[in-house]
Parts: C-alpha cells; structure tokens; sequence
C-alpha cells in the first residue's frame, strides 16, 4: 500500500541555523545570521522569511554550486509521515572556508554571544573553529559574559577544542563520550567526559523526557527535570534550547536560570507541530502556570 497525501496546506519555516535566529528573534534578541545558501528559489524564499522577520543576513553567502538545504515534512493529522532531505554535505571549498570564517569573525565583533548549531552540512569547518579559538585566546570570546555556544554534531566532534557552552543530547553525547546513558547517573559520567574532551566551561546535556543535566566545570551536577507536556513534534527542540541558552547568558542571568528557562521553552516547542519560534510571553505563561 503507498500512502496518499491530498496537500491542503504547504507552510515554508527556517530550519537549522535559521530556526535558532528566529527563535532569538522570538525572544527580543537581535541576531545576525550566518550560512551557505545556494542560488536557487529555496535561497530567496529563505531571504525573504529572514526580511520579514527582521533577521539580519549580511552573514549569508550564495554559492551557486551549492542547493540550499531543504527539508520537506509531510505532516498528517499532525504526524510526521516522511521527511525528504535535498541538501549536499561536503565542505566548502578551503578559499571559500576562510572567506567565511573571516566573515564570521568580523560580524561577531559587536555580540553578546557566538551561537555556532551545527547540523554538519559542511559549513562549521577546521578554519571557521580555528578562529573563533583565536578570538578566545585573545579574550574576545570569554566565558560567561561573550559565551561561545556550540550545538555540535557528530561530524565535527574533533574541532570542538576549548568552548565556552557546548549542547549535546542524549544521542550526540553517548558517541562523543563511549559511555551508554541509561540514568543520570551515567548522563552526569558522560557530561564529565565532554566536559574533558571539549576542555568546556559547562556541558549542558538534553536527555528528552528526562529532562536537562548541567554540568559546570568544578562544580555538582545539576539536573532540570522536564514539565510534563504532551509531545506531538520533536522536530527543532534542540535548536530552541540553544536559542534560549544563548540569548539568557548574552543577558547576564545564571547558568541555572539559563537551564531552566530553556528545559522550559523546549518543552512549549515539542508540545506544537514542525518547527516554531518560542515566544518570550509562552516562556511567561508557562511560569505562570507551574505549580
């Protein structure tokens, strides 16, 4: 039997990267975002949701030998049915790699805090990590006040050398670390490791249903249980995470109520279909709900 799907609706949303900046935007942060982008309608579409939001784009690079990635969700009585991926992998050229790592280096000068969500589609490359541990060592990224904020994947686990705040979940820290999370436990065994490997100031580690495990170098394990909410898409949760991190560091609040509001806001965007932009007034009215 082959599944029929009769289209009433077709919605274009930001994904990866893009989903972050708008969820800061969401937040009241003023982001600048940075990517590849091919020449083809998928880019303009992509610039044109950026316009309308008010997402600064003089980060984005058109590569005209590059498709814009593109994902297709077929959602049916909000299930996700399939998903069907359009993107090419391989990295950048090495001219056009230190090209942008330079761009990224310029455009970071006047932020608070340097988001890196990396889906491992060959932009977060060796020269792009090169300098941003550059502009560590020379005190212009600093923990917690101008924090590096790295969402990784398994691609790039090795370039991931002294960062600030570094989100893994549950699948990306089993293989970073070669431990297997069962519990907490052996989740705070594993953030240890990371914590190590990664030479971070603090690991924080999603653990889904289990909530959130923050580990900060030096200190007890903190773990964030989840708000209970029924689950109907996962799909951007981590990138929701990492917006919510980012933006409560770059404001000045603690790791913890960094932690907390973002167990919080992943717990809204799971609880909606597809990828959403967390509200500020959603986070204030799920506070004001909890018992």
């Amino acid at each position: 039997p082959v599944p029929v799907v009769d289209i009433r609706k077709v919605e274009n949303r930001l994904g990866g990267a893009g989903n972050v900046a708008h969820n800061l935007t969401a937040l009241g942060a003023v982001p600048t975002l940075c990517g590849i982008i091919g020449d083809d309608d998928e880019g303009k579409e992509l610039l044109k949701i950026l316009q309308n939001l008010g997402i600064a784009q003089h980060g984005i690079v058109v590569d005209r030998l590059r498709p814009t990635s593109l994902k297709t969700r077929i959602i049916a009585q909000r299930q996700q049915m399939v998903r069907i991926d359009r993107e090419l992998r391989a990295p950048m050229a090495p001219a056009q790699c230190e090209a942008f790592a330079a761009l990224v280096d310029a455009l970071m000068e006047s932020s608070k805090a340097v988001v890196i969500s990396d889906y491992g589609k060959g932009v977060v490359t060796a020269a792009l990590m090169k300098k941003l541990n550059e502009a560590r060592a020379k005190g212009r990224i600093v923990f917690p006040t101008k924090p590096l904020v790295i969402d990784p994947h398994p691609t790039n686990f090795d370039l991931y050398g002294e960062a600030c705040v570094i989100k893994p979940n549950r699948k990306e820290a089993e293989q970073a670390s070669g431990f297997a999370i069962t519990n907490i436990e052996s989740a705070a065994k594993a953030a240890l490791k990371l914590e190590e490997r990664w030479k971070t100031a603090v690991v924080f580690l999603t653990l889904g249903e289990d909530g959130l495990l923050m580990q900060e170098r030096g200190k007890e394990k903190v773990v964030i249980p989840t708000v209970a909410r029924e689950v109907f898409d996962v799909s951007g949760a981590g990138d929701t995470v990492t917006s919510v991190l980012s933006a409560g560091l770059a404001a000045g609040v603690s790791l913890r109520v960094a932690g907390e509001l973002a167990n919080l806001a992943a717990g809204i965007a799971v609880s909606e279909v597809g990828t959403v932009a967390v509200t500020r007034d959603k986070i204030q009215t799920a506070i004001e709900q909890m018992p």
